[in-house]
């Protein structure tokens, strides 16, 4: 009888590691095609950007463009912050991080870095929280992070106005 128990942990545990192993590497796929899908977009906004400045130079009467591009940098810096998020949430599920001299993938607890000799940072890590984000339409059907880039981008904006106050006007 204790044969088959002890058989019957070691199959549990067995089922447990394989879980969190296989969790991980769905978490890792999900955040990797949700990669993509930003990168494919600031390289689309990078062809029209491309767009904007060839069509102004056809363009026998030169408008300004500073402020639409200004808006497309911002929103490109904003999609390659979360690609950055998401690479660092990636690393991590594979208990890895950064080099943060020559990016190489390292173990998270290298004192130096095996590819540049660089010295990393020893960093005091707090328990994990799991935080599920979901994004939500406003009324005007646009996400928060699509708002948040509009209201970025808008240069014309005065320091007062907020999101609140904009969505007061809206209505």
């Amino acid at each position: 009888m204790e044969f088959f128990n002890k058989l019957g942990k070691k199959a549990s545990e067995a089922y447990k590691v394989t879980a969190d192993k296989t969790g991980k590497l769905a978490k890792e796929a999900k955040l990797r095609v949700k990669m993509g899908e930003l990168k494919s977009e600031i390289n689309n906004i990078y062809e029209d950007m491309g767009k904007t400045i060839y069509e102004n130079h056809l363009r026998e009467e030169k408008q300004d463009i500073e402020d639409n591009l200004e808006e497309k940098c911002t929103k490109i810096d904003c999609l390659s912050d979360e690609i950055e998020s998401i690479l660092r949430e990636c690393l991590e599920l594979k208990d890895k991080k950064q080099c943060s001299k020559c990016h190489t993938k390292i173990e998270k607890d290298a004192k130096f870095c095996p590819q540049c000799g660089e010295k990393q940072e020893v960093v005091e890590e707090e328990p994990a929280k799991e935080v599920e984000i979901v994004e939500e339409e406003n009324n005007d059907g646009k996400s928060d992070l699509e708002e948040t880039i509009e209201v970025e981008s808008n240069v014309n904006l005065k320091d007062d106005e907020t999101i609140e106050h904009l969505e007061a006007e809206d209505e």
